[in-house]
């Protein structure tokens, strides 16, 4: 049986039979739905099974959705149930563990931060208790004279800590000397003046040192371009 045609709904012989858009057409029925031209296979463009030319070819366009009370409604809803999974998720993996951190650039250079203060914290817990094992007591506090010591010599300076002015340092505290002038950018930094004697100097790190400034008193970080040893 020969099937009906796409447009006439006549049947189709097999001598002028087109078979396209899933539909069997005449040679003379294949034309435009819109200016009846006359179409190829090579010609015709193809919308919801209907044959069109180039020029009558239907532009899809996107349609605007208006913001009527029910589709706000909908939006809150869709919002809501978003915020419901999220805190449902969240509490669901709380606990789990630790998530894993990247060793990127940044995170290294937070970690060698840390060691640093981690060292002058150390440092500076280990002076403090020094410096109180090394103090006489209170009734001993005289020099040979009968005079009472100078209280300047075991006060601290403002800003950093206490070291002695004018005691030499001890048995294997290496002794730098200021060459430029340097003012303190943070708390635990010492401000320098060219000629400064620096006293008990370590190595923190290739940019940093720890040390004292004999003249001020001042104990903290020191910059290492700004010293040479003696």
């Amino acid at each position: 049986m020969n099937p009906p045609c796409g447009r006439c709904n006549k049947p189709v012989y097999p001598t002028e039979k087109l078979n396209c858009l899933d539909k069997y057409w005449h040679k003379g029925c294949f034309s435009c739905e819109v200016c009846k031209m006359a179409l190829s296979m090579t010609t015709y463009k193809g919308f919801e099974k209907k044959p069109y030319c180039s020029m009558h070819y239907p532009k899809t366009s996107f349609t605007i959705v208006a913001d009527t009370p029910e589709n706000l409604r909908l939006k809150q809803q869709s919002m809501l149930n978003s915020q419901a999974l999220y805190k449902g998720d969240f509490e669901k993996n709380k606990g789990k563990g630790f998530s894993v951190v990247v060793d990127t650039p940044e995170m290294q250079r937070l970690k060698k931060t840390q060691d640093q203060i981690s060292n002058i914290k150390y440092h500076e817990e280990f002076e403090k208790s020094r410096i109180r094992s090394d103090a006489p007591p209170p009734e001993n506090r005289q020099d040979f004279e009968g005079q009472p010591a100078n209280p300047e010599r075991f006060s601290q300076p403002p800003g950093g800590q206490m070291c002695p002015a004018a005691v030499a340092p001890p048995s294997g505290g290496k002794r730098y000397q200021a060459v430029y002038s340097y003012t303190a950018a943070e708390a635990d930094e010492v401000s320098l003046q060219e000629g400064d004697l620096l006293l008990d100097v370590e190595q923190i790190d290739e940019g940093w040192m720890f040390g004292c400034n004999q003249r001020t008193g001042q104990r903290g970080m020191l910059p290492a371009n700004y010293v040479r040893p003696m």
